[in-house]
């Protein structure tokens, strides 16, 4: 039989040559809706059931849980499940957390090393910059993050800062690192530059690895970074067996670290590479694919490629101006209520995508006044509210004081005259000792390291969390002599908790009262809703921590579909489709957003900047004109208001580059002279009589 015999018959020809292709290093370049997933999944269930590779040396990365999950279910229905055994289909993040717990010793981490989320990193840096201003300590952040992705240490970063945000950012950077190492812990972009790092500088460790991942598929390869990218030639080594699967259409998250360069350092560091272009379109109608086509043609291009489909020529493509904001939101609002209507379709086939998060507001009263159901991407969830996670992170410390995230965020929230200096000595000692920071403070004691007045407030807090550990049937480690009791109602050990740390005190004195008072009410509704749970299903307080871990967890999957209109900012709707799209505020200054200038006031600097911003932009619209099947609409504002002023605005550049410059929506003359608010009560009659027809 001819090799690949039991491959899925609807792959087409260069769909079917990706997954054959076995000679070496390959690059798949996949257009949007071109069939990028089924391409990979198909290419791991040929490498298990037809190449003799076992589960275990196979190893195929993506970009988010979501994507991994819809990956990994496909090869089940593809493989048997013996063929499958051991199989990794992962997050980047995920391999690396795997890999750092099994090589711990060498990076000087235990291997329950902690790992800090980017609010507990972000409380670090707060610390060490000793101000509430949020703006400069992101920027400090995302600094720190994208010199981190460029593996560049702290004395690299010192020498390549410019501008005075990226000083700041240098110094800090030194202490945070050391503070990082003392707390035992790492952030979330350690888990690829530690692995990186250890595998470029240890033949041992590179080996072993190299040994076990004998094949790797590497999904969204333009959305990697130059820690993901060296991660990824270290693990397949000399024998180069991958295969790289992107866009360099769809590369928008400069600004986190990716670098579409990826691609192409791919062909110099590997001049054997195979490249294959997937360039028919499964998903959307021509129109659409031309208007795509034309905009991404204004940018350098890398390698060529152009989108086609067999899925007809499709309508018009309409682009509307708007006088405001609210006129903008209430007629797309209204279109997509009559288009519900005259296609039969349902509300989740229409999606309205934008460029900046505040332009929901206005969209969100729109479809609310029309009793329009949606959800939105992008929001914070519940658990995501810093009251909610320091409430939170009391609990995980009592259910397990291992927990050194949970130990941080407690101790210091309400400040109880335990600073940073102070951890970092606890740090320090944890590290010696091989303990938790939790066991280190009952034992630091013993030793000179810390003042009186630094040690009492720790001792302190200390003994009050064992004092709920007890009540809620722990027994401690730290106090042998107590064995388990029987276990408290959940209900009063959470009021005590509650009223002992004096968090609502703690909220009035640092906030204003109407963001104190909102942040109160969402304490109390957790307090509530836990109370309950415990109630109805009767669980105790440590069980209670461990249903929330779940449910914090499952709520992130992001795995129902409701019959809701969504809508999206354009990034979260990269890889998302839908019959309808609406693009909200299509106009310059927005779409594309010029973001700031750069500090250090060189000229050339900045027009180079600003030229490389243009083209992430127009590939960011790209993304969003790729999004839609069936039907695409624009809509811009000739007035917008900032900042409490109404400011002209002028249509964006890529209308024209659309090929849409002379497009003007045709209106019926009769609804000409209505305003949007006449128009919406005629159309609701209009819907009501049909309804009732």
């Amino acid at each position: 039989m001819s090799p690949g015999h039991t491959l899925a018959t609807d792959l087409n020809a260069v769909q079917r040559e990706a997954v054959l292709y076995l000679n070496g290093p390959c690059l798949v370049l996949a257009g949007a809706g071109s069939g990028k997933t089924r391409v990979i999944t198909q290419k791991i269930a040929y490498l298990l059931r037809e190449c003799g590779y076992m589960g275990r040396h196979v190893v195929a990365l993506t970009f988010t849980n979501k994507a991994a999950r819809e990956m990994a279910e496909r090869v089940k229905t593809l493989v048997d499940g013996k063929l499958a055994k051991g199989l990794t289909v992962s997050t980047f993040h995920s391999l690396g957390v795997r890999f750092l717990r099994e090589e711990a010793k060498y990076l000087g981490l235990k291997p329950q090393f902690s790992i800090l989320d980017a609010h507990d990193a972000l409380a670090i840096i707060q610390e060490m910059l000793a101000t509430t201003d949020k703006g400069r300590l992101r920027a400090v952040q995302q600094t720190i993050s994208l010199w981190k992705n460029a593996l560049m240490d702290p004395d690299a970063a010192a020498l390549a800062a410019l501008t005075p945000g990226e000083i700041e950012a240098a110094n800090i950077y030194r202490s945070y690192n050391a503070t990082l190492a003392a707390y035992q812990s790492v952030d979330f972009d350690d888990l690829i530059r530690l692995p990186a790092l250890l595998l470029a500088e240890n033949a041992q460790v590179r080996e072993r690895w190299q040994a076990r991942v004998q094949y790797l598929l590497v999904d969204e390869y333009q959305d990697t970074n130059l820690c993901q990218y060296r991660l990824v030639q270290c693990l397949s080594g000399q024998r180069a067996m991958f295969t790289a699967v992107g866009d360099d259409d769809q590369a928008i998250y400069a600004w986190r670290g990716a670098t579409v360069e990826n691609l192409a350092k791919l062909t110099t560091d590997y001049p054997a590479l195979k490249i294959i272009k997937l360039e028919q379109n499964y998903r959307s109608v021509q129109r659409i694919l031309s208007a795509a086509n034309q905009v991404i043609s204004k940018n350098p291009n890398l390698f060529g490629k152009k989108l086609w489909s067999d899925l007809g020529v499709g309508e018009p493509i309409q682009v509307t101006s708007m006088d405001n904001e609210e006129t903008e939101a209430e007629s797309i609002a209204v279109r997509i209520s009559a288009a519900r209507f005259e296609r039969h379709a349902q509300w989740r086939d229409f999606a309205v995508l934008y460029r900046s998060n505040h332009q929901a507001r206005a969209l969100e009263q729109a479809l609310r006044n029309l009793r329009i159901p949606y959800t939105i991407s992008g929001g914070q969830s519940f658990f995501e509210k810093a009251e909610i996670r320091d409430i939170l992170a009391y609990l995980r410390l009592v259910a397990n004081d291992d927990d050194d995230p949970a130990f941080i965020r407690a101790v210091t929230t309400p400040r109880r005259g335990i600073g940073q200096a102070t951890l970092q000595t606890l740090g320090q000692f944890a590290v010696e000792r091989q303990t938790s920071l939790f066991t280190a403070l009952f034992e630091i004691g013993a030793t000179e390291r810390l003042a009186v007045k630094q040690l009492e407030p720790l001792q302190v807090f200390g003994a009050f969390i064992q004092r709920i550990q007890w009540r809620a049937g722990r027994g401690q480690d730290n106090a042998p002599s107590k064995a388990a009791k029987p276990a408290e109602a959940a209900g009063p050990i959470l009021d005590d908790l509650l009223g002992a740390i004096q968090y609502e005190r703690y909220l009035y004195d640092t906030l204003e009262e109407r963001p104190a008072q909102t942040r109160w009410q969402n304490v109390l509704e957790l307090l509530g809703w836990l109370k309950r749970k415990a109630d109805e299903d009767g669980l105790s307080l440590l069980e209670l921590v461990q249903h929330v871990a779940l449910v914090t967890m499952l709520e992130r999957s992001d795995d129902e579909d409701p019959d809701a209109v969504k809508l999206s900012t354009m990034h979260a709707s990269k890889g998302l489709e839908y019959p309808h799209v609406y693009i909200a505020g299509v106009e310059e200054g927005l779409l594309p957003h010029m973001g700031r200038d750069e500090e250090d006031g060189d000229p050339a600097r900045a027009a180079e900047s600003l030229a490389q911003r243009i083209q992430e932009e127009r590939r960011l619209m790209y993304v969003g004109i790729t999004r839609a099947q069936r039907s695409l609409h624009l809509t811009w504002c000739k007035k917008r208001r900032r900042a409490r002023e109404d400011v002209v605005r002028e249509p964006s550049r890529f209308i024209e580059e659309m090929g849409l410059g002379e497009v003007k929506l045709q209106e019926d003359p009769a609804t000409q002279a209505l305003s949007p608010r006449q128009r919406l009560g005629m159309l609701k009659e209009l819907l009501s009589k049909a309804g009732s027809a």
